[in-house]
């Protein structure tokens, strides 16, 4: 299978990290976000929305979204759950990869923070405090679920694809110098996962596109 992505998208890197779980070999073909690759023509025909990342299967189909991605993998690979348990362990886990997916990172995507500064003419400080104010705000909802659900990871002791969504985040977080000390499960949670290979051989600094 083939991923296109961009090292350091945080879509992207939510894949990259359940293939190295699943213990799944991809073809890494990078999109550079920052030089606009996203939408030319080739990336519009795998991927109409101009996103990353696209998963080509074996068999040539072009899968997107990242939460769908991942559901595919774990469907197609069942081993290690990403998804395990009750019915109402598995929501819980589906909350907090959402609270992250759908809630956090659209707020904060490449495309957003460009507009802001492009076309509604922000500072680039301005834009800045938008993005630590809603990253503040999600996690601070994401840090109180924990208190409920959390073991050595988010749901449990193992991960799941709710650490899947929260470490890309987390990182995120950490290089637009976020303040994350009131976030004493999410950073332990994250310190945790980070220590595995699978999301270590994930991360964006080691992947052949970083830059």
């Amino acid at each position: 299978m083939q991923l296109y992505g961009y090292f350091r998208s945080s879509a992207a890197y939510r894949v990259r990290i359940v293939a190295n779980l699943k213990g799944i070999t991809l073809d890494h073909h990078p999109v550079n976000l920052v030089k606009g690759e996203q939408r030319d023509a080739d990336n519009l025909a795998r991927n109409p929305q101009g996103l990353v990342p696209t998963l080509v299967t074996d068999q040539g189909q072009a899968l997107t979204q990242s939460l769908a991605l991942c559901e595919y993998l774990d469907e197609r690979y069942p081993e290690p759950p990403l998804l395990p348990g009750s019915a109402e362990h598995r929501a819980k886990i589906r909350a907090l990869a959402q609270a992250v997916a759908c809630e956090i990172h659209p707020l904060n995507n490449l495309r957003v923070l460009k507009h802001l500064t492009g076309e509604l003419g922000l500072s680039d400080d301005a834009r800045l405090a938008w993005y630590r104010h809603w990253v503040a705000t999600g996690l601070t909802a994401v840090e109180a679920m924990l208190e409920h659900t959390m073991g050595d990871f988010c749901v449990g002791n193992e991960p799941t694809l709710a650490d899947v969504c929260l470490i890309p985040q987390v990182f995120n977080a950490e290089r637009f110098e976020c303040d994350l000390v009131p976030f004493a499960r999410v950073r332990a949670v994250s310190e945790r996962a980070r220590a595995l290979p699978a999301f270590d051989k994930a991360a964006p600094g080691v992947q052949p596109d970083a830059v």
